[in-house]
């Protein structure tokens, strides 16, 4: 069995080496903040972070299929009451 014919979940598994092109800013940004050796593991972090944001993009979506879009008052609201803040949805965050 090879690790191709395993179904790893994000973060868990083998190493493995693909290319990767970044434009010229946006990987000097990276350097920048974890230098010329940390890159890869930035990248899997942040490969990591976007598969999260999609699964749950892709959990709401389906939520919303089923009760519908939620109501951005009660949002607002639950959010204030999380936050401290206020639950005017209009208001500057």
């Amino acid at each position: 069995m090879t690790d191709d014919d395993v179904a790893f979940p994000p973060g868990d598994g083998p190493t493995s080496g693909i290319s990767v092109t970044l434009t010229a800013g946006t990987l000097r940004a990276i350097r920048e903040r974890v230098g010329k050796r940390g890159v890869s593991a930035y990248l899997e972090k942040a490969a990591q972070r976007q598969i999260e944001r999609d699964n749950l993009d892709e959990l709401i979506a389906d939520f919303d299929k089923v009760h519908g879009p939620a109501d951005p008052e009660a949002v607002a609201a639950k959010r204030a009451r999380m936050t401290g803040g206020t639950a005017n949805p209009g208001s500057a965050a």
